[in-house]
């Protein structure tokens, strides 16, 4: 393909990590071809610096080297040519996460944006790949699951594979190994399920049903006339390992990390508390499909790569892709309104938690994800507000607030089409609606259309404000019952611990708790409770032994200091919200059905 972009990859040394990668240019800039690696990678924001993972790097024209020339941490400048320039480099890739790469002899992993260089002035152009097959006994049953457009390769094999353009190179990760694999199809649309990883009887089957079952309640959401999907494929890739969690959207794939027992078993009745927090993650990514994918903050239309992109609006789409990755499954069937309350109270209660939510908007914290909420140290807590779990409550309540103002004739799904319909559905496209991302401006003026309210004072106050939401008071207009379970009902430290070989670590020391009125910090060990020694596992147990207001001495050990601390224990203050429904009255009810509903 004339003037294309040309990439080789192939995993060099899997005992040493590497990955070899090519770049050819077929017509390079005359004053010199610049190439840039990405600094971040979408969907995760904070700056990663990919290109420290480069081992050595290399540039050729007309079979001869050429000079390179680093110009900053993650450019690099070849000499002019009049003849085609590659360069060759290889990539450490010892990361096993779902935001850069990974390789040994069970498996390889990539995201473009970790890997691939791009060329300056030619972002544009089609860009191919060569996926090549490892030169090791061990590779020799691997095949490759990705969602990129096969050019001259079989579905699953090494070969060459084909994007429109470099954004779309990097928006399609990688898989190569021996995984298990299995596929379904959701309102006409295939659907490939990818598990890497030892996973003893793995339930395929039931987790394609489940899936289908996800996919299908939100492509209905979007386009509940035409049920018409934004992709002609989707791939969930799943690395199952022992203790892990996580998971990157992209447009039509998503790159996840699980614990195996997560994983449904053959013959397993029910959901357990794994599989369920597995499905609600594969939820959330495919949410994003729409809502970050294609419906975007201007900020990020397009990306800027290079440098943070700020916004402050990364509430509505991870926050609101969190309301409604729980959402979905009580809508579609997996789970009850039992199951679906207990979720929603968890979130409450880990809102309450932390008092920076008084500190902090989540337009804010939208804003300062990069320096903040992807930095987090032992005070965040105290400091800063989650925009996914803050960001899904108000999604919530601006659901409730607009279904109960317009007794049910509008809702936040409306919302949602609207944004879709506007910002996203055209967003990949060649037309006047292609590339245009959204604003806070055009957010709130969204919302008072689609609803026919008047809701800036709700977004002052919950969004850019930090007042707490009045979900007690929205959830009763649905028969939901609101109450805090365990208040004040045992002695606390007001802490979070960790686990250091068998020893307690203080993580975090919420603030105003009685460790802190006590002086006690983050990182300090506790050593022994009224000279009874404090364990990794046995301070619940000590604690029970006393009464709110009892004073303890708690020994701990600041660095390489032993510590003496008098302790006045306090009521347990972090919140145990439990929600349940109710019976009457019969319009609530109507209201909550139909909420809960498809």
């Amino acid at each position: 393909m004339k003037n294309a972009i040309r990439y080789t990859i192939v995993p060099k040394d899997l005992a040493a990590h590497l990955f070899e990668v090519t770049v050819t240019v077929d017509a390079p800039d005359p004053a010199g071809q610049v190439f840039v690696l990405p600094a971040w990678i979408p969907g995760s924001y904070m700056i990663r610096e990919f290109a420290r993972n480069f081992v050595q790097i290399r540039a050729e024209s007309n079979g001869k080297k050429i000079s390179l020339k680093k110009r900053d941490k993650h450019t690099w400048v070849a000499a002019p040519s009049a003849h085609p320039v590659s360069l060759r480099y290889q990539v450490y890739s010892w990361d096993l996460s779902v935001r850069a790469a990974h390789l040994d002899q069970t498996n390889g992993f990539f995201n473009g944006s970790s890997v691939f260089l791009c060329v300056e002035g030619q972002l544009h152009v089609p860009h191919i790949v060569d996926i090549q097959r490892a030169d090791d006994s061990a590779c020799k049953s691997w095949r490759v699951a990705t969602s990129l457009p096969e050019l001259k390769a079989k579905r699953y094999g090494f070969g060459t594979y084909i994007a429109e353009n470099y954004d779309a190179l990097i928006d399609h990760p990688v898989e190569m190994g021996s995984f298990d694999m299995a596929s379904f199809k959701a309102h006409g649309v295939a659907h490939d399920v990818v598990i890497t990883g030892l996973v003893p009887n793995l339930d395929m089957e039931r987790l394609c049903v489940d899936l289908k079952k996800i996919c299908e309640a939100q492509i209905a959401l979007f386009e509940p006339k035409s049920k018409r999907a934004p992709m002609d494929r989707y791939v969930f890739m799943t690395m199952a390992i022992g203790d892990g969690y996580g998971g990157l959207e992209h447009r039509a794939s998503t790159a996840l990390v699980c614990m195996r027992s997560d994983l449904p078993v053959k013959g397993q009745a029910g959901i357990s508390e794994g599989y369920l927090k597995y499905l609600g993650l594969c939820s959330h990514e495919y949410f994003h499909t729409w809502n970050v994918k294609r419906i975007k903050p201007a900020a990020f239309a397009p990306y800027e790569l290079r440098s943070e992109a700020y916004t402050p609006l990364l509430w509505l789409f991870e926050g609101f892709t969190s309301y409604y990755d729980d959402l979905m499954l009580v809508r579609c069937g997996l789970i009850d309104e039992a199951q679906y309350f207990k979720l929603v109270g968890q979130t409450i209660s880990t809102v309450l938690r932390g008092t920076g939510r008084q500190k902090q908007s989540v337009a804010e914290s939208s804003f300062d994800a990069w320096t903040k909420y992807y930095r987090q140290d032992e005070n965040s807590p105290n400091a800063i507000v989650s925009y996914y779990t803050k960001g899904s409550l108000v999604g919530l309540a601006l659901d409730l607030t607009i279904r109960s103002e317009t007794k049910g004739k509008k809702s936040l799904d409306d919302v949602m089409r609207a944004l879709w319909q506007r910002y996203g559905r055209d967003f990949y496209t060649t037309g006047k609606d292609a590339g245009k991302g959204v604003t806070e401006a055009d957010v709130d003026a969204l919302f008072d259309e689609i609803s026919g309210l008047k809701l800036k004072r709700f977004l002052d106050q919950w969004v850019r404000g930090t007042d707490d939401l009045p979900l007690e008071q929205l959830l009763s207009g649905f028969a939901v019952a609101y109450a805090d379970a365990d208040k004040a009902a045992k002695p606390s430290l007001g802490v979070r611990t960790a686990r250091e070989a068998n020893e307690s670590r203080l993580a975090n020391v919420y603030e105003k708790g009685a460790a802190h009125k006590a002086g006690l910090s983050a990182g300090d060990i506790l050593v022994a409770l009224d000279e009874i020694r404090v364990s990794a596992t046995n301070l619940d147990a000590l604690l029970a032994r006393y009464r709110i207001g009892d004073t303890v001495t708690l020994h701990a050990f600041r660095r390489d200091e032993l510590m003496s601390f008098k302790v006045k224990l306090a009521a347990e203050d972090a919140p145990q919200v439990g929600l349940t429904v109710e019976a009457k009255p019969a319009a609530a009810v109507r209201l909550r059905k139909a909420w809960l509903a498809m």
